[in-house]
């Protein structure tokens, strides 16, 4: 089956040497500022990807995909709400926790820190947090021997390690003739955490459920019931279908609206950098528009004779946007291709780039993600590629436009 003529014509002044070589160094340079735009972007946008993803999962590897709270800060009978809120489904695990504001003493020095009890094997299903232990043990939380486990920044703070004995203040005071004096327990330090994120390793403290209850005079009660499920995006839904389950008074809430104002910003800082990368592809992909100009004054008395042989404008119109969408195309494959490999491959290119120059892009004194993650969805690479095509697209319609406006004997008189 034969080719339209259009396609072989501008293919044919794709591949030939032009006789001026300027306008092939600016094709060249158009076609690698598409390809460079194309692959930054796939990789920031991957980058971005990773420490979301990287983020997310150190936050609820702490906190809770969703939790059940009473709206006077207790539950009673809290193994029945717990059992009705697994009959959902999509709900995985589930574990009662006790909540209080505390101060922990050791040698003078005071630190307020949230205190939360829980029981350590049902704990391991809702959270990750013995994953994140760096010494001792969670299985040390036993219920009468006041043992804690602190956050790594906290247990700094503090100078004590695994071991050591901290004096624990709550302030559920016990009332007396000379008023009401705050609780106080020594506790011994039996496990130390860092999940990564200083608002948990300088501000909690894991105690077992049942000296929380007995520290804060809760009996038999709790503060909630964290869930875990299986899809944490649906979260919000599973919420939502959830309430009319739960036979008590109480308040649900899930991971979106617990972290709203901090996802919504990496989500915005997302957003933007892919607006302002988009401006570059769109600037190197603008350059086809100069090249193509160039290259319809250099032919326009092939133009001509085209004409004179019966072409007609639009055929001269469409033999230019192929040449122009072939240089566009060949960079956009390149930046593909290359930012592709890029963002797979980041976490052997970066460390490469410090060993070889001496410096620490992210150092560990000062970023508590030390490594640059990069999670390479193929939804960014599709959006990216259809982006840059469609640019592309547009700025070969000028010139062609203009080279279908050649006059063929205004061209041909001086020929």
């Amino acid at each position: 089956m034969a080719l339209p003529y259009e396609l072989l014509i501008g293919l044919r002044y794709t591949r030939a040497k032009r006789r001026n070589h300027f306008i092939s160094f600016i094709s060249l340079i158009s076609m690698l500022g598409i390809a460079l735009g194309v692959a930054a972007l796939i990789v920031v946008l991957s980058v971005m990807n990773g420490f979301q993803k990287e983020l997310r999962t150190r936050i609820l590897g702490v906190a809770s995909h969703i939790q059940i709270t009473g709206i006077n800060g207790e539950l009673e009978n809290w193994p029945a709400l717990a059992a009705q809120a697994m009959q959902h489904p999509e709900v995985r695990a589930a574990a009662p926790f006790v909540q209080s504001q505390a101060m922990f003493a050791v040698d003078g020095g005071v630190k307020g820190a949230l205190l939360r009890g829980i029981l350590p094997d049902q704990e391991d299903q809702v959270a990750d947090f013995r994953r994140a232990i760096r010494s001792g043990s969670l299985d040390d939380l036993r219920p009468g021997e006041f043992g804690v486990v602190l956050g790594a920044e906290l247990a700094r703070s503090l100078r004590v390690f695994t071991g050591d004995k901290v004096t624990l203040i709550v302030p559920q005071g016990t009332v007396t003739p000379a008023g009401v004096v705050p609780r106080l327990k020594s506790f011994r330090v039996v496990g130390i955490f860092e999940v990564g994120m200083y608002e948990y390793d300088s501000g909690l403290a894991l105690i077992h459920l049942a000296d929380a209850q007995r520290l804060v005079q809760m009996e038999d009660r709790v503060s909630g019931v964290r869930l875990k499920v299986d899809d944490l995006f649906s979260a919000p839904r599973i919420v939502r279908e959830l309430a009319p389950r739960i036979n008590a008074d109480a308040y649900l809430s899930d991971w979106t609206r617990s972290h709203a104002n901090f996802f919504r910003a990496v989500q915005i800082e997302k957003t933007m950098m892919f607006i302002i990368l988009s401006l570059i592809v769109a600037v190197a992909a603008f350059n086809l528009v100069s090249t193509l100009v160039m290259a319809v004054t250099d032919k326009q008395a092939d133009i001509a004779i085209l004409r004179t042989l019966g072409a007609r404008p639009r055929s001269i119109m469409a033999v230019f946007v192929i040449q122009g969408a072939l240089v566009g195309c060949i960079g956009l494959a390149l930046g593909v291709i290359g930012g592709v490999a890029l963002a797979l491959n980041i976490d052997v290119v970066v460390p490469a780039i410090e060993r070889l120059f001496g410096v620490q892009f992210l150092s560990k004194e000062v970023y508590y993600i030390s490594d640059l993650p990069s999670d390479l969805q193929w939804g960014d690479v599709w959006g990216v590629t259809l982006i840059a095509f469609v640019l592309a697209l547009l700025a070969t319609l000028y010139p062609s436009w203009r080279a279908a406006r050649v006059n063929p004997a205004e061209a041909l008189r001086y020929e």
